[in-house]
């Protein structure tokens, strides 16, 4: 996501409405994870003293920003509430649904505790049904080491179809080949494939006909097909969502430009 190219953009509508503010920056990075996984750790050693936390615009829960740059482009980190899942059950995980669905990220990079891969993974697997465009960091690989767990990252990249790096973020140990590997998939030079369950043929003919009228009934809505699992999951939230109209209305500002800021008018017109 290019802001300077991309004022009137949908995504950076939805961000802006979110209270995101990502002036000055190239690509958009959010931080997932479960909670005790080292996240904080991650997003503190990419960041350093370049960020800062309030509130979610219309919440009680706190957001951190940072930034960091890479290759002479900058990239806006946003950190996520630490959550099990996106099945918004709760505030935090509401809040990390809908700004993996409607702010669009460049990345998502995952945070998961190598001594605790099989756990973690749910929440993966949540995010990849919504976007193509994650890096999976495992954290604590001191830890596994510790606990004499053997953690082949490589396979694990292979199987889940996206970057998965090895970490020790208390160290910075393996955040160079994290950020490379940010900037890879942010920009579209690394090309994603994430793997998605197989649900059994009766399973995909009811998401086969749950998508349409999901569709119908908001228009533009950019993963419509998680929003149907979500919903033969029995998730009364995204029910509820979806019935109250919540979700068209998400999905009908994510299409929206974002408002022109007049004073930036003003001051680009006074430098001529």
């Amino acid at each position: 996501m290019n802001t300077e190219a991309c004022d009137g953009c949908p995504a950076h509508a939805q961000l802006a409405e979110m209270g995101v503010d990502i002036a000055n920056c190239d690509h958009v990075v959010a931080l997932a994870g479960n909670p005790n996984t080292g996240k904080s750790s991650v997003f503190n050693a990419l960041t350093g003293l370049r960020q800062h936390v309030g509130n979610w615009t219309g919440k009680t829960v706190t957001r951190a920003e940072g930034a960091f740059g890479y290759g002479g482009k900058r990239y806006k980190l946003v950190d996520l509430p630490g959550t099990y899942s996106l099945l918004s059950a709760s505030q935090d995980e509401e809040i990390s649904r809908n700004f993996l669905l409607f702010g669009q990220p460049d990345c998502t990079v995952v945070v998961v505790d190598a001594t605790a891969l099989e756990r973690n993974l749910n929440l993966v697997l949540q995010v990849l049904e919504i976007t193509d465009r994650a890096v999976v960091c495992v954290n604590l690989m001191d830890e596994a080491k510790r606990k004499g767990i053997d953690v082949d990252v490589r396979s694990l990249s292979r199987d889940l179809g996206v970057p998965a790096v090895p970490t020790v973020a208390r160290t910075k140990e393996g955040l160079a080949e994290l950020v490379a590997s940010v900037a890879g998939v942010a920009s579209g030079e690394t090309k994603t494939s994430p793997s998605r369950v197989a649900p059994p043929a009766e399973v995909r003919e009811a998401i086969d006909g749950l998508v349409p009228l999901i569709r119908g009934m908001a228009p533009g809505l950019p993963s419509a097909r998680w929003v149907a699992l979500r919903l033969l999951d029995g998730d009364h939230k995204v029910r509820e969502a979806l019935l109250s109209g919540e979700l068209a209305g998400l999905a009908d500002r994510q299409r929206q430009p974002a408002p022109v800021d007049a004073s930036k008018i003003k001051a680009i017109a006074g430098a001529q």
